[in-house]
């Protein structure tokens, strides 16, 4: 019985150790040094990618996408993001809330989405079509009326950021030419040349064109 005993307490003592020395490695000493590489190495991803505008104020991060609003209506001063909501009554993520992220998962024949689809294409044609530039259904890019999988694409393609280049122009009494160079400044190729697509961060994009509007006075 002694024996017994003292088997099952050198046991547990030596469980303990191992407990309390794992705790210490994995759940304080590891962190630590990860978190302190991470803020060396990359202190910009480690932070969230956070995105300052002129003032050094932040204004958000390049990885989440934000939406522009004028009560409920799009702010049509700003580029437009891509629709965060799956068009419609999806209720994973409104409106680029982070609570969850997804997509409403509807099928491309979905009587709802071809619906959806087609409404949002026509605001689309309605608010880019200005004075001198007429923007016809063809015209408009998948990615101006649909959501990205996540819901939270902080990115537009460069066709939908040049389709809405003359109504914000318009709108911030800039010239086409000016607007149309921010674009272009803004547009990133593919990573390493051939991964992915070119695109726009709509939240730097917007930061410029801020700072282009404020400069003009």
């Amino acid at each position: 019985m002694n024996n017994s005993a003292a088997n099952t307490g050198r046991v547990l003592w030596a469980g303990l150790r191992a407990l309390l020395v794992l705790t210490v490695v994995c759940g304080v000493l590891y962190p630590l040094a990860v978190t302190g590489i991470a803020q060396v190495a990359f202190p910009g991803r480690a932070n969230g990618s956070e995105v300052t505008d002129a003032s050094g104020r932040g204004v958000g991060s390049e990885l989440i996408g934000q939406t522009y609003l004028d009560g409920d209506a799009p702010d049509l001063r700003w580029f437009q993001p891509r629709p965060s909501n799956g068009l419609g009554s999806n209720n994973v993520n409104t409106q680029y809330k982070l609570i969850l992220s997804g997509a409403t998962n509807r099928s491309g024949d979905n009587a709802d989405l071809v619906t959806w689809v087609t409404e949002a294409k026509a605001a689309v044609v309605k608010d880019n079509s200005v004075h001198g530039y007429t923007v016809k259904p063809s015209d408009v890019p998948a990615d101006a009326v649909t959501s990205s999988g996540s819901g939270l694409d902080p990115h537009i393609s460069p066709e939908y950021a040049k389709l809405q280049v003359h109504r914000v122009a318009e709108v911030n009494k800039l010239d086409v030419a000016a607007v149309d160079r921010l674009v272009a400044d803004h547009t990133d190729g593919r990573i390493l040349g051939f991964i992915g697509e070119p695109r726009v961060n709509v939240l730097q994009l917007n930061i410029a064109l801020k700072e282009l509007v404020a400069a003009k006075g």
